[in-house]
């Protein structure tokens, strides 16, 4: 049985869109309506974030406030690596994407011999830098500086000596020239992605299973699939964005798309992968409750929040 510690990181400094720093409270909510006392039951921590930073002028247009994205993600890889360290299971509860950097650096630094997987259920690919980035929003880079990526070849900006310094420190967080491999990414309901980030994919054949393959195989081929594929892995992160969620449903969220999961697919091939014991930490991430009506994002994330944390303490 897994001792579960939830990890709130309500940074939303990351995203191009406002609110998402208090899509924890809105799940928090969720529970509340549905009467549930989910929150009660684990010891949980709360990051303090730097949302602060919001109403402070730009400095570097293409890594958009990136030195608060270092101090953010330097403290949620120091809680994930305590967690670690102290026999819990992490569950992040977080604002924007651009945290999970924090979280993997944290895995990698509690595990540092480990060869660690990353399951990326998200519309988008996240695998931006500041050398290629249409917005300079931090979201849509955690994966490129994960894989310690710059994707010069597609390079359309020329970075000032500091932005590309702390481009540098965030893509070595984890105290490793790389924490993970591109083998060891697995895409899933990835559809909404930039030619910078597609030739990535290409360059280093990313594995991408896409919503209709999810629908035409069912959960748990999908989940025995990537698993398989990920097989020489000794750890894998399981990090769930809410976008990767059909746009009929996912309205509280800060970038919707069509064509994503429903809520019973996600639910489903979410609870498949923690039944697998190399899985070492879940996120949920970039819930918008100020997008949304009567709070439906935050309900469905609850849902699978519940249900995911149940199966992994029944393992």
């Amino acid at each position: 049985m897994k001792n579960i510690k939830l990890i709130e990181a309500p940074s939303e400094i990351g995203a191009g869109t406002r609110g998402a720093s208090m899509g924890v409270d809105a799940i928090k909510i969720a529970a509340l309506d549905f009467m549930s006392n989910f929150f009660v039951h684990f010891p949980s921590e709360k990051i303090d974030a730097p949302n602060d930073l919001l109403f402070e002028p730009i400095q570097s247009p293409y890594a958009k406030r990136i030195h608060g994205v270092i101090n953010m993600t330097e403290k949620i890889s120091k809680s994930v690596y305590d967690c670690i360290k102290g026999n819990f299971f992490p569950v992040v509860l977080s604002g924007d994407h651009s945290n999970a950097l924090g979280t993997i650096a944290g895995i990698k630094q509690a595990k540092p011999k480990s060869k660690l997987g990353v399951i990326w259920i998200d519309a988008h690919a996240d695998m931006h830098t500041p050398y290629t980035t249409p917005s300079g929003n931090m979201h849509g880079m955690p994966l490129a500086a994960a894989i310690a990526e710059d994707n010069a070849e597609a390079s359309i900006h020329e970075l000032d000596e500091k932005t590309a310094k702390q481009w540098e420190q965030l893509k070595k967080l984890g105290k490793v020239n790389q924490m993970v491999m591109p083998e060891d990414v697995v895409f899933i309901s990835l559809r909404d992605y930039e030619k910078e980030e597609k030739a990535l994919i290409e360059k280093h054949g990313i594995k991408v299973i896409t919503t209709s393959e999810v629908r035409r195989i069912g959960a748990e081929n999908v989940s025995r699939k990537v698993l398989r594929y990920l097989s020489d892995c000794t750890d894998i992160y399981v990090s769930f964005d809410v976008d990767s969620l059909d746009s009929s449903i996912s309205k509280g969220t800060g970038t919707p798309v069509s064509n994503g999961l429903r809520e019973r697919e996600a639910e489903d091939l979410i609870s498949k992968f923690m039944q697998n014991r190399k899985i070492c930490c879940f996120e949920i991430t970039e819930v918008n409750p100020t997008l949304d009506k009567e709070n439906l994002m935050a309900e469905i994330a609850f849902n699978i929040l519940q249900r995911s944390v149940n199966v992994l303490m029944m393992n």
